[in-house]
């Protein structure tokens, strides 16, 4: 089965996530990289921003077509209860190309719930999700077996 993960991460935090996806399920990656800057505390706040707006945004060309793909892992940090921008963005540009996904995600209080209704009103139901809290993907306390399986 050829898989594919396609993450955005602010912080690096669900950067690692989803290359620790990538390399147990030996998916290709793909880094969803925002025409608009969201670092530093400016970025922060717009990020919020765009969030709770649910802005799309302009993003940098993409390697992979998801529609190439038996699955696609979506990861996302939680941006105010919903997914990142680039996140929004991206599963709004593909729209209709996914034929099975997965979503996780990483936070650091709540609101992990809600972002994935959003992003399964805007593609289709995840086979599976992961919600994981900031502290234990910096600590490396998660085990993916049920969620990669």
């Amino acid at each position: 089965m050829k898989s594919l993960v396609a993450y955005y991460s602010r912080t690096n935090i669900t950067k690692k996530l989803a290359e620790r996806i990538a390399s147990e399920t030996d998916s290709d990656i793909e880094e969803i990289k925002p025409k608009v800057n969201y670092q530093g505390k400016i970025g922060y706040a717009r990020g919020g921003k765009d969030a709770i707006s649910e802005k799309i945004i302009d993003l940098e060309e993409l390697k992979y077509d998801p529609a190439e793909y038996d699955i696609v892992y979506i990861g996302t940090p939680v941006w105010a209860g919903k997914s990142s921008s680039p996140v929004f963005s991206y599963l709004k540009q593909n729209e209709g190309k996914f034929n099975n996904v997965k979503f996780f995600t990483t936070f650091g209080g709540r609101g992990f719930e809600s972002t994935f209704e959003q992003m399964e009103a805007n593609s289709k139901k995840p086979l599976k999700t992961l919600a994981l809290k900031t502290k234990e993907v910096k600590n490396d306390e998660f085990n993916l077996d049920s969620f990669i399986d």
